[in-house]
């Protein structure tokens, strides 16, 4: 086994920085913001979605997989998306509209009732009331909507 010298360790670490952070260079610090917060929506929609499709009949209704993606939608939720609206994250492309940053305490309120109703929902689901789930479901998504009708912009997933 060969030993590495302290200096052609010191080297070898100084060269694996100077290569790695021009690698970085092109990222605006507010992208990685705005791919926490498109990556929140993006699982919020996996989750949702398929249970919109349940609650339509547009597949076969199933009380175990829709109490899974209730208890999905409940732990999604809880993450801390706020952290992705900091101030100067509205840089760049995205579909977040200005009234996030203009009101903050408006958005807040909305996703903490997001959150209260989604962790309603994985409670309604795991019931065994269909009825109550699916009502719980719909209560849930007005709180997706009332968001989504001062905040997001149209035409655009996340």
């Amino acid at each position: 086994m060969r030993n590495i010298s302290p200096q052609s360790m010191l080297i070898a670490a100084t060269l694996s920085v100077g290569i790695t952070i021009p690698a970085f260079a092109h990222i605006e610090r507010s992208e990685p913001l705005q791919s926490l917060r498109q990556s929140f929506f993006a699982l919020v929609g996996m989750t949702f979605g398929p249970m919109g499709d349940m609650v339509k009949g547009e597949i076969e209704w199933d009380e175990a997989q829709f109490a899974a993606w209730a208890d999905d939608l409940a732990a999604v939720s809880s993450v801390s998306v706020e952290r992705g609206f900091a101030p100067g994250s509205d840089k760049g492309k995205t579909r977040a509209k200005p009234a996030i940053w203009e009101n903050p305490e408006d958005f807040a309120a909305k996703l903490a009732d997001f959150r209260r109703e989604a962790a309603a929902l994985s409670v309604a689901a795991n019931s065994g009331d269909k009825s109550a789930a699916i009502a719980q479901f719909k209560q849930t998504g007005g709180t997706c909507k009332a968001c989504h009708d001062n905040y997001k912009s149209q035409g655009y997933l996340y």
